[in-house]
C-alpha cells in the first residue's frame, strides 16, 4: 500500500518568496511553500504573519519598505499588472507628480472581469510588452517613453509631461528622436499642429 506524503511547510522558500516582495506573499504563493490554510490561519492567529488584503499575507518580522502599498497592489492583480501613467511618472522620478492614487496597467481582456478594485488604485487596460517594461524595487513599471505616451493619452497635464520629456531626455531615457516624436504627440493631443 502506498503511503501519502504530506508536504511539510518550507519556511525558507515562503521567506525567499516574500523577500523578493519586501514580505509580502499570496495564499498560492503559501501554499506553494506547502502552507495549507489551516496552518497559514493558525500563524495568522499567533501573529507569525499579518493579513493585508485578501489572500495578502506579510511577514511580520520583515522590515517596512518604500515601495509596500505598490506590492500589496502588484499582487492583488496577481502579478499580471504593471504600474504605469502617474505612478510610472513618480516610480521614474520623472516630474513633480504626486498621484493619489496607484495607476496600474493590466492585460486588456481584464474588462470583463467582475472586479472589486482597491479604492487606491485606477485600473487602465492594454498589453505593456517587456520590452517596454522596467522594474524600479519589487514592482514592475512601464518604461520611460511608454509612460509619457500613456500619460499624454490619459490627458496628464501637459507641464507635468512637458518635465517628464525633459527629465527623461536630459537622463538619457529618451533618445532626440523619442523626444521630438513625445512632443509632437503632445502638440497634437492639445489640439496644435
Amino acid at each position: 500500500m502506498g503511503e501519502t506524503k504530506t508536504e511539510s511547510p518550507d519556511w525558507t522558500a515562503l521567506y525567499a518568496t516574500a523577500e523578493s516582495q519586501v514580505g509580502f506573499f499570496t495564499t498560492a504563493q503559501a501554499h506553494a511553500a506547502g502552507f495549507s490554510l489551516p496552518l497559514l490561519h493558525k500563524y495568522l492567529k499567533n501573529g507569525r504573519v499579518i493579513r493585508e488584503r485578501r489572500g495578502i499575507y506579510r511577514l511580520v518580522h520583515f522590515p517596512s519598505s518604500e515601495h509596500e502599498a505598490l506590492v500589496v497592489l502588484w499582487l492583488w492583480s496577481g502579478q499580471a499588472g504593471v504600474f504605469s501613467h502617474e505612478t510610472a511618472l513618480m516610480l521614474h522620478e520623472l516630474s513633480d507628480v504626486l498621484p493619489v492614487e496607484a495607476h496600474l496597467t493590466v492585460p486588456e481582456s481584464w474588462r470583463t472581469r467582475r472586479l472589486r478594485v482597491p479604492d487606491d488604485l485606477v485600473l487602465h487596460y492594454a498589453a505593456i510588452d517587456a520590452a517596454e517594461q522596467d522594474w524600479v524595487g519589487p514592482v514592475p513599471v512601464s518604461g520611460p517613453r511608454r509612460t509619457i505616451v500613456d500619460c499624454i493619452g490619459a490627458h496628464v497635464s501637459p507641464e507635468l509631461i512637458e518635465s517628464a520629456i525633459n527629465d527623461a531626455h536630459r537622463r538619457g531615457l529618451l533618445s532626440r528622436r523619442d523626444e521630438a516624436a513625445l512632443r509632437r504627440r503632445l502638440v497634437a493631443a492639445l489640439g496644435g499642429t
